[in-house]
Protein backbone atom coordinates (compact mmCIF):
# COMPACT_ATOMS: atom_id res chain seq x y z
CA UNK A 1 0.00 0.00 0.00
CA UNK A 2 0.95 3.60 -0.59
CA UNK A 3 1.36 4.22 3.29
CA UNK A 4 4.47 2.13 3.76
CA UNK A 5 6.92 5.00 3.50
CA UNK A 6 5.68 6.29 6.46
CA UNK A 7 6.70 3.03 8.54
CA UNK A 8 10.34 3.97 7.02
CA UNK A 9 9.81 7.75 8.42
CA UNK A 10 12.27 7.27 11.11
CA UNK A 11 14.75 5.26 9.67
CA UNK A 12 14.46 7.65 6.91
CA UNK A 13 14.72 10.30 9.32
CA UNK A 14 18.68 9.49 10.27
CA UNK A 15 19.94 9.04 6.95
CA UNK A 16 18.75 12.25 5.58
CA UNK A 17 20.57 13.88 9.04
CA UNK A 18 23.35 12.60 7.24
CA UNK A 19 22.40 13.42 3.47
CA UNK A 20 23.52 16.84 1.85
CA UNK A 21 20.67 18.93 1.11
CA UNK A 22 23.30 20.02 -1.98
CA UNK A 23 20.67 18.99 -4.60
CA UNK A 24 18.25 21.51 -3.87
CA UNK A 25 20.88 24.13 -3.22
CA UNK A 26 21.58 26.96 -5.84
CA UNK A 27 25.12 25.89 -7.43
CA UNK A 28 27.38 28.34 -8.75
CA UNK A 29 29.25 27.79 -12.19
CA UNK A 30 32.33 28.24 -13.14
CA UNK A 31 31.40 31.37 -15.77
CA UNK A 32 33.03 34.74 -15.37
CA UNK A 33 29.55 35.77 -13.70
CA UNK A 34 29.08 33.42 -11.04
CA UNK A 35 25.80 32.61 -11.80
CA UNK A 36 23.58 30.63 -9.52
CA UNK A 37 22.06 27.81 -11.19
CA UNK A 38 19.92 24.50 -11.27
CA UNK A 39 19.04 22.09 -13.64
CA UNK A 40 15.34 20.82 -13.14
CA UNK A 41 14.40 17.25 -14.66
CA UNK A 42 11.28 17.74 -15.83
CA UNK A 43 9.98 14.21 -15.30
CA UNK A 44 9.80 14.94 -11.36
CA UNK A 45 8.98 18.84 -11.21
CA UNK A 46 6.15 18.38 -14.04
CA UNK A 47 2.79 18.14 -14.83
CA UNK A 48 0.42 18.08 -17.65
CA UNK A 49 -3.33 19.95 -18.13
CA UNK A 50 -3.96 16.14 -19.10
CA UNK A 51 -3.94 14.50 -16.23
CA UNK A 52 -5.34 11.22 -17.05
CA UNK A 53 -3.39 8.33 -16.23
CA UNK A 54 -2.75 6.76 -19.22
CA UNK A 55 -1.39 10.19 -20.29
CA UNK A 56 2.06 9.14 -21.41
CA UNK A 57 3.31 12.91 -22.09
CA UNK A 58 5.69 13.35 -18.88
CA UNK A 59 7.93 10.09 -18.82
CA UNK A 60 11.33 9.72 -17.65
CA UNK A 61 12.98 11.43 -19.96
CA UNK A 62 10.31 14.71 -19.34
CA UNK A 63 8.04 16.00 -21.76
CA UNK A 64 7.81 14.25 -24.85
CA UNK A 65 5.12 12.38 -27.48
CA UNK A 66 3.90 15.80 -26.66
CA UNK A 67 1.32 16.02 -30.50
CA UNK A 68 -1.91 18.04 -28.93
CA UNK A 69 -2.07 21.93 -29.12
CA UNK A 70 -4.42 21.89 -26.37
CA UNK A 71 -2.69 20.32 -23.52
CA UNK A 72 0.12 22.35 -21.83
CA UNK A 73 2.42 21.56 -19.27
CA UNK A 74 3.18 23.61 -15.29
CA UNK A 75 6.53 22.94 -14.04
CA UNK A 76 7.12 24.15 -10.55
CA UNK A 77 10.24 24.82 -8.16
CA UNK A 78 10.24 26.92 -5.04
CA UNK A 79 12.58 30.03 -4.08
CA UNK A 80 13.53 30.75 -0.32
CA UNK A 81 13.66 34.36 -1.17
CA UNK A 82 13.21 36.88 -4.04
CA UNK A 83 15.28 37.36 -7.01
CA UNK A 84 15.76 37.60 -11.17
CA UNK A 85 15.95 34.34 -12.85
CA UNK A 86 16.71 33.56 -16.40
CA UNK A 87 14.97 30.04 -17.85
CA UNK A 88 17.41 28.19 -20.36
CA UNK A 89 15.84 24.86 -22.37
CA UNK A 90 18.64 22.35 -21.54
CA UNK A 91 20.58 21.06 -24.24
CA UNK A 92 18.73 17.92 -24.41
CA UNK A 93 15.82 19.21 -26.34
CA UNK A 94 14.91 17.13 -29.24
CA UNK A 95 13.17 18.97 -31.89
CA UNK A 96 11.79 17.37 -35.42
CA UNK A 97 11.09 20.80 -37.98
CA UNK A 98 9.74 23.85 -36.91
CA UNK A 99 7.88 24.79 -33.96
CA UNK A 100 6.51 27.70 -30.95
CA UNK A 101 6.78 27.63 -27.68
CA UNK A 102 5.43 30.02 -25.02
CA UNK A 103 6.76 29.95 -21.21
CA UNK A 104 4.56 32.31 -18.76
CA UNK A 105 5.62 32.61 -14.87
CA UNK A 106 2.77 35.13 -13.17
CA UNK A 107 1.18 36.11 -16.46
CA UNK A 108 3.95 36.89 -17.96
CA UNK A 109 5.07 35.46 -21.19
CA UNK A 110 7.80 34.50 -23.54
CA UNK A 111 8.43 33.29 -26.80
CA UNK A 112 10.38 30.95 -28.41
CA UNK A 113 10.88 29.30 -31.88
CA UNK A 114 12.85 26.71 -32.16
CA UNK A 115 14.38 24.39 -35.36
CA UNK A 116 16.62 21.53 -36.17
CA UNK A 117 19.70 24.30 -35.70
CA UNK A 118 18.46 25.29 -32.02
CA UNK A 119 18.97 21.41 -31.11
CA UNK A 120 22.20 20.23 -28.99
CA UNK A 121 22.20 24.11 -27.71
CA UNK A 122 21.37 25.66 -24.61
CA UNK A 123 18.38 27.95 -25.24
CA UNK A 124 17.75 31.12 -23.47
CA UNK A 125 13.87 31.66 -23.19
CA UNK A 126 14.01 34.69 -21.17
CA UNK A 127 14.04 36.54 -17.40
CA UNK A 128 11.73 36.80 -14.62
CA UNK A 129 11.66 39.05 -11.90
CA UNK A 130 9.98 37.28 -8.85
CA UNK A 131 9.62 39.65 -6.15
CA UNK A 132 8.42 36.75 -2.82
CA UNK A 133 9.59 33.42 -1.32
CA UNK A 134 7.45 30.70 -2.63
CA UNK A 135 6.40 27.76 -5.58
CA UNK A 136 6.93 29.52 -8.96
CA UNK A 137 5.12 28.10 -12.13
CA UNK A 138 6.49 27.80 -14.80
CA UNK A 139 3.99 27.29 -17.89
CA UNK A 140 4.72 26.02 -21.01
CA UNK A 141 2.75 25.78 -23.94
CA UNK A 142 3.13 25.12 -27.84
CA UNK A 143 1.49 27.33 -30.11
CA UNK A 144 2.47 25.96 -33.27
CA UNK A 145 3.99 23.27 -35.51
CA UNK A 146 5.16 21.88 -38.45
CA UNK A 147 5.63 18.07 -37.76
CA UNK A 148 3.18 15.98 -35.75
CA UNK A 149 5.06 16.59 -32.54
CA UNK A 150 5.93 19.65 -30.72
CA UNK A 151 9.74 19.19 -28.87
CA UNK A 152 10.90 16.45 -26.63
CA UNK A 153 12.03 18.92 -23.49
CA UNK A 154 13.98 16.89 -20.51
CA UNK A 155 14.88 19.79 -18.48
CA UNK A 156 14.98 23.44 -17.28
CA UNK A 157 17.38 25.29 -16.60
CA UNK A 158 17.36 28.05 -13.78
CA UNK A 159 20.46 30.91 -13.55
CA UNK A 160 20.54 33.99 -11.29
CA UNK A 161 23.55 36.24 -10.80
CA UNK A 162 22.76 37.04 -7.34
CA UNK A 163 20.50 34.57 -5.59
CA UNK A 164 21.99 32.47 -2.83
CA UNK A 165 19.40 31.30 -1.32
CA UNK A 166 17.33 28.04 -1.52
CA UNK A 167 15.46 26.15 -4.33
CA UNK A 168 13.61 23.29 -3.77
CA UNK A 169 12.32 20.75 -6.49
CA UNK A 170 13.10 17.43 -7.09
CA UNK A 171 17.00 16.80 -8.16
CA UNK A 172 17.05 13.02 -9.96
CA UNK A 173 15.02 9.66 -10.04
CA UNK A 174 17.05 8.40 -7.14
CA UNK A 175 14.97 6.11 -4.47
CA UNK A 176 11.97 6.47 -7.53
CA UNK A 177 11.72 10.76 -6.45
CA UNK A 178 10.14 11.23 -10.01
CA UNK A 179 7.12 8.95 -8.37
CA UNK A 180 7.68 10.57 -4.98
CA UNK A 181 8.18 13.83 -5.52
CA UNK A 182 5.17 13.87 -8.45
CA UNK A 183 2.95 12.54 -5.62
CA UNK A 184 3.83 15.02 -2.93
CA UNK A 185 4.66 14.79 0.51
CA UNK A 186 1.91 12.49 3.19
CA UNK A 187 1.84 14.16 6.20
CA UNK A 188 0.90 12.60 9.32
CA UNK A 189 -1.02 13.24 12.47
CA UNK A 190 0.32 11.35 15.47
CA UNK A 191 -2.38 11.31 18.44
CA UNK A 192 -0.17 11.39 21.82
CA UNK A 193 -1.00 8.21 24.27
CA UNK A 194 1.72 6.62 26.97
CA UNK A 195 2.70 3.12 25.92
CA UNK A 196 1.73 1.37 28.86
CA UNK A 197 -2.51 2.10 28.06
CA UNK A 198 -4.02 -0.88 27.06
CA UNK A 199 -6.36 0.65 24.16
CA UNK A 200 -8.90 -1.67 23.12
CA UNK A 201 -11.05 0.41 21.21
CA UNK A 202 -10.07 3.81 18.75
CA UNK A 203 -12.55 6.00 17.62
CA UNK A 204 -12.14 8.99 15.37
CA UNK A 205 -13.96 11.54 13.23
CA UNK A 206 -13.13 12.43 10.06
CA UNK A 207 -14.62 15.45 7.87
CA UNK A 208 -13.22 15.96 3.94
CA UNK A 209 -14.38 19.89 3.54
CA UNK A 210 -16.38 20.15 0.17
CA UNK A 211 -14.25 20.57 -3.25
CA UNK A 212 -11.32 19.27 -1.02
CA UNK A 213 -12.09 15.51 -2.49
CA UNK A 214 -9.47 14.92 -5.07
CA UNK A 215 -8.89 11.98 -7.31
CA UNK A 216 -6.03 9.67 -5.90
CA UNK A 217 -6.67 11.07 -2.19
CA UNK A 218 -6.83 8.65 0.88
CA UNK A 219 -8.14 10.22 4.30
CA UNK A 220 -6.91 7.91 6.53
CA UNK A 221 -8.73 7.99 10.07
CA UNK A 222 -7.52 5.51 12.35
CA UNK A 223 -3.84 4.41 11.73
CA UNK A 224 -2.36 2.00 14.86
CA UNK A 225 1.00 -0.10 14.62
CA UNK A 226 -0.02 -3.19 12.26
CA UNK A 227 -2.49 -1.47 9.92
CA UNK A 228 -5.13 1.64 8.87
CA UNK A 229 -8.21 2.55 8.00
CA UNK A 230 -10.17 5.50 6.05
CA UNK A 231 -11.76 6.65 3.06
CA UNK A 232 -10.09 6.95 -0.22
CA UNK A 233 -11.08 8.92 -3.82
CA UNK A 234 -10.08 6.25 -5.91
CA UNK A 235 -11.58 7.79 -9.49
CA UNK A 236 -14.22 10.05 -10.58
CA UNK A 237 -16.88 7.16 -9.92
CA UNK A 238 -15.68 5.28 -7.55
CA UNK A 239 -14.79 5.89 -3.68
CA UNK A 240 -13.73 3.57 -0.85
CA UNK A 241 -13.50 2.74 2.92
CA UNK A 242 -10.42 0.76 3.24
CA UNK A 243 -9.10 -1.73 6.15
CA UNK A 244 -5.43 -2.95 5.81
CA UNK A 245 -3.27 -4.92 8.34
CA UNK A 246 0.30 -5.82 7.72
CA UNK A 247 2.35 -9.11 7.72
CA UNK A 248 4.54 -9.30 10.28
CA UNK A 249 6.65 -10.97 7.38
CA UNK A 250 8.67 -7.90 6.03
CA UNK A 251 8.29 -8.41 2.26
CA UNK A 252 6.80 -6.44 -0.84
CA UNK A 253 5.29 -9.92 -2.03
CA UNK A 254 2.29 -11.37 -0.36
CA UNK A 255 2.95 -14.79 -1.80
CA UNK A 256 6.20 -14.78 -0.39
CA UNK A 257 4.82 -14.98 3.40
CA UNK A 258 5.20 -18.02 4.96
CA UNK A 259 1.81 -19.65 6.40
CA UNK A 260 2.84 -19.10 9.79
CA UNK A 261 2.98 -15.31 8.91
CA UNK A 262 -0.06 -14.76 6.61
CA UNK A 263 -2.74 -12.08 8.10
CA UNK A 264 -6.46 -14.76 8.65
CA UNK A 265 -9.62 -12.81 7.85
CA UNK A 266 -11.86 -13.92 10.09
CA UNK A 267 -14.86 -12.37 8.91
CA UNK A 268 -16.24 -9.48 6.83
CA UNK A 269 -19.24 -6.92 6.33
CA UNK A 270 -21.78 -7.30 3.28
CA UNK A 271 -20.32 -6.64 0.01
CA UNK A 272 -16.69 -6.28 1.76
CA UNK A 273 -14.17 -7.35 -0.84
CA UNK A 274 -11.09 -8.78 0.88
CA UNK A 275 -7.42 -10.03 -0.25
CA UNK A 276 -4.22 -9.44 0.13
CA UNK A 277 -2.05 -6.37 -1.12
CA UNK A 278 1.90 -5.87 -1.49
CA UNK A 279 4.60 -3.63 -3.58
CA UNK A 280 4.80 -1.15 -0.40
CA UNK A 281 4.87 -3.94 2.75
CA UNK A 282 1.97 -6.99 2.60
CA UNK A 283 -0.82 -8.02 4.40
CA UNK A 284 -4.22 -8.34 4.62
CA UNK A 285 -6.52 -5.75 2.75
CA UNK A 286 -10.52 -4.99 2.81
CA UNK A 287 -12.20 -2.46 1.41
CA UNK A 288 -16.31 -1.07 0.71
CA UNK A 289 -16.99 0.74 -2.74
CA UNK A 290 -19.34 3.77 -1.16
CA UNK A 291 -19.80 6.66 -2.21
CA UNK A 292 -19.10 8.64 0.83
CA UNK A 293 -19.81 12.76 0.79
CA UNK A 294 -17.25 15.28 0.77
CA UNK A 295 -18.83 17.83 3.98
CA UNK A 296 -20.51 15.14 5.66
CA UNK A 297 -19.02 13.57 8.80
CA UNK A 298 -17.75 10.00 9.33
CA UNK A 299 -17.47 7.79 12.34
CA UNK A 300 -14.49 4.84 12.73
CA UNK A 301 -13.94 2.43 15.38
CA UNK A 302 -11.05 -0.42 15.46
CA UNK A 303 -11.02 -3.03 17.97
CA UNK A 304 -7.68 -4.42 18.31
CA UNK A 305 -7.50 -7.32 20.85
CA UNK A 306 -4.66 -9.94 21.91
CA UNK A 307 -5.91 -13.13 21.60
CA UNK A 308 -3.37 -15.06 24.39
CA UNK A 309 -2.17 -17.18 21.01
CA UNK A 310 0.48 -15.19 20.13
CA UNK A 311 -2.25 -13.13 17.64
CA UNK A 312 -4.09 -10.44 17.70
CA UNK A 313 -7.89 -9.41 16.53
CA UNK A 314 -8.09 -6.13 14.65
CA UNK A 315 -11.85 -5.22 13.60
CA UNK A 316 -12.83 -2.30 12.39
CA UNK A 317 -16.44 -0.70 11.70
CA UNK A 318 -17.73 2.34 9.94
CA UNK A 319 -20.48 4.45 10.09
CA UNK A 320 -22.21 6.71 7.75
CA UNK A 321 -24.87 9.61 8.49
CA UNK A 322 -26.75 8.68 4.90
CA UNK A 323 -27.53 4.93 6.61
CA UNK A 324 -27.24 6.49 10.94
CA UNK A 325 -25.84 2.38 11.47
CA UNK A 326 -22.51 0.97 12.24
CA UNK A 327 -21.61 -1.28 9.39
CA UNK A 328 -18.48 -4.21 9.77
CA UNK A 329 -15.54 -4.18 7.43
CA UNK A 330 -13.49 -6.64 8.06
CA UNK A 331 -12.02 -9.09 11.16
CA UNK A 332 -8.19 -9.81 11.09
CA UNK A 333 -6.27 -12.25 12.72
CA UNK A 334 -2.58 -10.99 12.63
CA UNK A 335 -0.21 -14.15 13.81
CA UNK A 336 3.18 -13.48 16.17
CA UNK A 337 1.32 -10.44 17.62
CA UNK A 338 0.19 -10.16 21.07
CA UNK A 339 -0.76 -6.16 21.80
CA UNK A 340 -3.70 -3.87 22.50
CA UNK A 341 -4.04 -0.67 20.04
CA UNK A 342 -0.80 1.40 20.21
CA UNK A 343 0.68 4.24 17.83
CA UNK A 344 -2.77 5.96 17.08
CA UNK A 345 -2.25 8.37 13.95
CA UNK A 346 -4.22 9.65 11.04
CA UNK A 347 -2.50 10.88 7.52
CA UNK A 348 -3.40 12.36 4.26
CA UNK A 349 -1.18 11.20 1.33
CA UNK A 350 -1.92 11.40 -2.90
CA UNK A 351 -1.43 7.75 -4.19
CA UNK A 352 -1.96 9.08 -7.62
CA UNK A 353 1.34 11.07 -9.03
CA UNK A 354 -0.42 13.02 -12.12
CA UNK A 355 -2.62 14.61 -9.08
CA UNK A 356 0.18 15.69 -6.95
CA UNK A 357 -0.24 19.73 -8.74
CA UNK A 358 -4.07 19.58 -6.81
CA UNK A 359 -4.38 20.38 -2.73
CA UNK A 360 -6.21 18.46 -1.02
CA UNK A 361 -7.57 18.92 3.03
CA UNK A 362 -9.18 16.81 6.07
CA UNK A 363 -10.51 16.94 9.38
CA UNK A 364 -9.97 14.89 12.25
CA UNK A 365 -12.15 15.22 15.37
CA UNK A 366 -13.35 14.17 18.67
CA UNK A 367 -10.57 11.47 19.07
CA UNK A 368 -11.04 8.64 21.67
CA UNK A 369 -9.84 5.34 22.79
CA UNK A 370 -11.17 2.62 25.65
CA UNK A 371 -8.89 0.67 27.64
CA UNK A 372 -9.64 -3.28 28.06
CA UNK A 373 -11.41 -2.44 31.17
CA UNK A 374 -14.33 -0.09 29.09
CA UNK A 375 -12.96 3.35 30.34
CA UNK A 376 -13.01 5.59 27.69
CA UNK A 377 -10.67 8.85 27.06
CA UNK A 378 -10.19 11.37 24.97
CA UNK A 379 -7.07 12.49 22.79
CA UNK A 380 -6.57 15.90 22.14
CA UNK A 381 -2.66 16.23 21.20
CA UNK A 382 -0.91 15.44 18.35
CA UNK A 383 2.45 15.46 17.02
CA UNK A 384 2.85 16.59 12.85
CA UNK A 385 5.38 14.81 11.20
CA UNK A 386 6.03 14.03 7.12
CA UNK A 387 7.56 11.60 4.93
CA UNK A 388 11.08 11.59 2.87
CA UNK A 389 9.58 13.44 0.23
CA UNK A 390 9.08 16.33 2.84
CA UNK A 391 12.40 15.33 4.79
CA UNK A 392 14.77 15.89 1.55
CA UNK A 393 13.38 19.57 0.69
CA UNK A 394 11.92 18.29 -2.39
CA UNK A 395 8.02 19.59 -1.23
CA UNK A 396 7.17 21.78 0.68
CA UNK A 397 3.71 22.33 0.02
CA UNK A 398 2.20 20.71 3.16
CA UNK A 399 0.54 21.54 6.35
CA UNK A 400 -1.59 20.54 9.70
CA UNK A 401 -2.59 22.31 13.08
CA UNK A 402 -5.96 22.86 14.26
CA UNK A 403 -9.47 24.42 12.87
CA UNK A 404 -11.86 25.72 15.63
CA UNK A 405 -12.49 21.92 17.74
CA UNK A 406 -10.70 19.79 15.14
CA UNK A 407 -7.29 18.72 13.67
CA UNK A 408 -6.50 19.21 9.72
CA UNK A 409 -4.14 17.96 7.42
CA UNK A 410 -3.46 19.28 3.83
CA UNK A 411 -0.77 18.89 0.88
CA UNK A 412 -0.37 19.21 -2.75
CA UNK A 413 -1.36 22.16 -4.74
CA UNK A 414 2.23 24.07 -4.04
CA UNK A 415 0.89 26.42 -2.29
CA UNK A 416 3.44 28.29 -0.09
CA UNK A 417 2.93 27.73 3.71
CA UNK A 418 4.26 24.53 5.36
CA UNK A 419 4.77 23.38 8.58
CA UNK A 420 7.58 22.63 11.03
CA UNK A 421 7.54 18.76 11.62
CA UNK A 422 7.24 17.98 14.95
CA UNK A 423 5.26 20.57 15.72
CA UNK A 424 2.49 20.22 18.38
CA UNK A 425 -1.41 20.48 18.24
CA UNK A 426 -3.92 20.80 21.14
CA UNK A 427 -7.71 21.09 19.95
CA UNK A 428 -10.29 21.55 22.92
CA UNK A 429 -11.79 18.92 24.50
CA UNK A 430 -15.36 18.15 22.94
CA UNK A 431 -16.18 15.66 26.13
CA UNK A 432 -18.47 13.97 23.40
CA UNK A 433 -17.87 10.20 24.60
CA UNK A 434 -18.81 7.80 21.87
CA UNK A 435 -22.16 6.29 22.24
CA UNK A 436 -21.61 2.81 21.21
CA UNK A 437 -23.17 -0.21 22.32
CA UNK A 438 -20.32 -2.80 21.93
CA UNK A 439 -22.80 -6.05 22.11
CA UNK A 440 -25.13 -4.51 19.36
CA UNK A 441 -22.45 -3.93 16.59
CA UNK A 442 -23.07 -5.90 13.77
CA UNK A 443 -20.92 -9.31 13.73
Amino acid sequence: MKYFKFICFYLLLALAACATSNEYLVKKDNDSKQKAQISIPLAGNAYSSKRSEGNRTITDNGIENWTNPQEYFTVYFRVSKPGKFEISIADSVLITGKSELEFSINNISKRIKLDSSSAKKAIVVGTWEIKSEGYIAVVIKGLNKTEKSFPAINRLVVSSAKFDGKISYVPNNEGGFYHWGRRGASVHLNYQVPDTVNAEWYYNELTVPVGQDKIGSYFMANGFGEGYFGIQVNSATERRVLFSVWSPFTTDDPKSIPESHKIKLLKKGVNVTTGEFGNEGSGGQSYFKYNWIAGNTYKFLLRGKPEGNNSTTYTAYFFAPETSEWKLIASFSRPQTNTYLKRFHSFLENFIPEQGDLSRMVEFNNQWFCDEKGNWNELNTARFSADNTAEQGYRMDYSGGTKKDAFYLKNGGFYNEFTIKGSLFTRPLTNRKPNIDFNTLPQ
